[in-house]
């Protein structure tokens, strides 16, 4: 029961995680991009992230715990390939998300509240290509996950 219990919350904290960077990435970026000009743009997305990266700080945070438990209990050694490739590339998520989220999401605000939207857009950027990096570990973490016995 506890096994399916933590299955359960490794799924829906994933779903949380990359489900909201591909929204932000192929639904709100081109749209924002499309339609705002950098002075309401920059704000919306550092509001939108403000709230988006409370949730992945606690879905991630459930990711590894719930992943970690799993794997612990099977053992490491024990653990499938694909097991053990989803604990590399979730970790290597997490610290991209750590870094995104500690530094780079910081520097965003500063910038948005002092009205520096090259700087803001600048940090912006780099948000996107980290997300983009994101999105590709967590495709080849679905497919390790689909592809693990």
């Amino acid at each position: 029961m506890l096994r399916h219990a933590l299955i359960f919350v490794h799924f829906c904290s994933a779903v949380v995680w990359v489900g909201g960077m591909f929204f932000a990435y192929f639904c709100l970026r081109p749209a924002a991009g499309r339609l705002l000009e950098p002075a309401q743009r920059l704000p919306l997305w550092r509001a939108t992230l403000d709230r988006f990266f409370l949730f992945t700080a606690v879905a991630v945070v459930f990711v590894l715990v719930s992943g970690g438990s799993m794997l612990l209990d099977t053992g490491f050694a024990m653990a499938p390939i694909g097991w053990r490739l989803m604990s590399v590339l979730g970790s290597l998520m997490a610290a991209i998300f750590l870094y995104v989220y500690g530094i780079v999401h910081r520097r965003l605000r500063r910038h948005c509240e002092a009205a520096a939207w090259p700087d803001a857009a600048s940090a912006l950027n780099e948000i996107r290509r980290l997300v983009a990096v994101n999105l590709l570990l967590a495709a080849c973490t679905v497919a390790a996950a689909a592809f693990s016995r």
